[in-house]
């Protein structure tokens, strides 16, 4: 609703479904969840030069934290929810026919809580709960001064978040932190032995890899529950200064950022920021390029747990917190046309970063931790391909090429695995595309069909580095990557155990040849994957000028495919696509 002066608008949408979160099965199991959210957006025009806005949101979302079959069968049955709300007040001013001031606040807190199951026992390798909030508030402001050629900003921001954290972790696998290995190296699930010095007595050898601080809440030989209780406040001010030059077939952008991180630790970095691009108009060639340096903080989400804040050193290993990261980050690309039709686009991105920032995951559930690795290395290409419209149909292709190398050793995480040397993440990958081809039958109605295909050689998945690996696998793990052995494949309740056919693998996980595996040069990698999408709809049922009918019908995985996404991931677990869905939509559009 709204007039020449006063403006708002609402939205609000609800979703209730049982595939909340892609799961670790290809069907999902405890995988039930809702989200609610209401927006509200308030503009009004004070008078010709002042204006005010506010935006509004409050969004809540509760989900079941999807099974495995083994979990499934164990019982565990974890939730959690999240509430989220944002205030942000905005207010402009035209000082000049050339000069603008904006000024914005904010304030936004999210909480998330993570229920265990009810029997902490039931929950596969170990049972975690947390409660935890971030509240932000803050204030930006800025002028934009137009003159000629020139389009300057200048502007800064000063932001509070106060982090508190409440988090509680037990051992459930008895295998996780065993004091002792048998024979063949590999963990004894014996619950009665605590100590490396009863190894001997049992046939057994003492654990190199026993982590006697851990033992305290090892739940399968007795032990209670770790907790965790932590706030803290995280104080950020930045400043900046850019200009925007156009001058004939060029454009330059020139800025110069400077920003105070004041939280766990602090730092202070100035960052100079360069992008150039020139049009060539009689070969309908643009060519661009761009640098810049940046101060990468650590990320908010557990940060306190991660940083071996108070007690937690003794999950963590370290209580060291995580430094930010100073990144250079530079790009070149080209965009050519060819006739009316045809564009194609091509760049190339390097990204060099110390105190490098990631992610990783506990026990494949949706707790994450922040992680700085010592440093990274990451580059790549994109593309797009677009035919413009021509007699109703078009197309398009983007493209992408990514190596993201990381180097230990890592600061933060729990329980976390260091590496030996360096190693790709699970963002790396050889190639991906989406191709999307589209046809208009009836331009009145707006009446069309499109196929989109997207196709992904598959990422990295370090977790089964050889065959023999495999076999350590539970047969649900198994399972899930379609492990066989000559004519064998295994199931749930029938993991193989030894194999000693030639013809061996995975469906869905590329597992290199023994004694080949190598995380730089020759990494495990999920199974490339071919993925269909088909849609039908028309735009305007009626063929009305005002209010417009709209219907629309999608298959979404039109051929069934069972594929991963990623498998055992320390950064993001594991996760199966969507199976084939039909979806049915209708709107009203005016």
């Amino acid at each position: 609703i709204g007039s020449g002066r006063f403006g708002n608008f609402v939205s609000a949408t609800g979703l209730w479904t049982d595939r909340f979160l892609d799961p670790p099965e290809f069907d999902a199991i405890h995988g039930t969840g809702r989200s609610r959210t209401v927006f509200d957006r308030l503009d009004v025009r004070l008078n010709d030069v002042d204006t005010v806005h506010l935006n509004a949101q409050w969004a809540q979302s509760a989900f079941d934290v999807p099974n495995t079959f083994d979990q499934s069968a164990a019982g565990q049955s974890q939730h959690q929810r999240i509430t989220t709300f944002n205030v942000a007040p905005g207010y402009s001013r035209v000082l000049s026919a050339n000069m603008l001031l904006t000024a914005n606040a904010f304030v936004r807190r999210d909480q998330v809580v993570y229920s265990s199951s009810a029997d902490p026992l039931a929950d596969e390798s170990g049972t975690a709960s947390q409660n935890r909030r971030l509240t932000n508030v803050g204030a930006k402001g800025d002028v934009s001064y137009v003159m000629g050629m020139h389009n300057v900003k200048v502007g800064g921001s000063i932001s509070s978040t106060t982090l508190t954290e409440n988090f509680s972790l037990g051992l459930t696998d008895p295998t996780i932190n065993a004091p002792c290995v048998d024979d063949s190296g590999s963990p004894s699930g014996d619950t009665t032995l605590t100590d490396p010095s009863q190894c001997a007595g049992a046939g057994l050898t003492a654990n190199d890899g026993f982590t006697p601080s851990l033992s305290p809440y090892d739940l399968s030989r007795g032990g209670g529950l770790f907790t965790f209780n932590g706030s803290a406040t995280i104080k950020q001010q930045g400043a900046y200064l850019q200009d925007e030059i156009r001058a004939g077939n060029a454009s330059f952008k020139l800025g110069v950022r400077f920003d105070r991180y004041d939280g766990l630790t602090s730092d202070s970095l100035v960052q100079p920021r360069l992008g150039v691009s020139y049009s060539v108009p009689a070969s309908a060639t643009i060519l661009r390029a761009s640098w810049g340096r940046t101060l990468e903080t650590p990320y908010n989400e557990n940060l306190l747990l991660s940083a071996g804040y108070g007690g937690a050193s003794v999950l963590v290993g370290t209580a060291n917190p995580p430094p930010p990261g100073h990144r250079d980050q530079g790009e070149l690309g080209v965009e050519q046309a060819f006739g009316r039709w045809l564009v194609v686009d091509f760049g190339y991105f390097n990204k060099r970063t110390n105190n490098a920032y990631d992610f990783s995951v506990l026990f494949n559930t949706p707790i994450a931790f922040p992680v700085a690795w010592d440093h990274s290395r990451i580059d790549g290409f994109t593309g797009r391909i677009s035919l413009v419209e021509h007699g109703g149909f078009s197309a398009f292709v983007v493209m992408a090429h990514t190596n993201a190398i990381y180097s230990p050793p890592g600061v933060g995480g729990v329980l976390l695995d260091q590496p030996a040397g360096d190693f790709r993440i699970d963002h790396d990958q050889k190639f991906n595309s989406t191709t999307n081809l589209q046809y208009v039958f009836h331009k009145p109605t707006g009446s069309w069909a499109a196929l989109t295909w997207r196709y992904d050689s598959g990422l990295v998945a370090g977790s089964v580095p050889d065959y023999a690996t495999a076999m350590t696998l539970t047969g649900d793990q198994q399972a899930a990557i379609g492990l066989y052995c000559g004519g064998t494949f295994a199931a749930v309740n029938a993991p193989i155990t030894s194999c000693a056919s030639s013809n061996r693998g995975a469906t869905c996980v590329n597992i290199p040849a023994d004694g080949a595996a190598d995380d730089v040069t020759n990494p495990p990698r999920i199974a490339p994957r071919h993925l269909f999408d088909l849609g039908v709809g028309v735009d305007n049922v009626l063929r009305t000028s005002a209010a417009k009918l709209q219907v629309r019908l999608t298959v979404i995985n039109l051929t069934n495919n069972e594929a991963l996404y990623n498998f055992l991931s320390t950064f993001s677990g594991t996760h199966f696509v969507t199976p084939r869905a039909v979806q049915f939509q209708a709107g009203v559009t005016f």
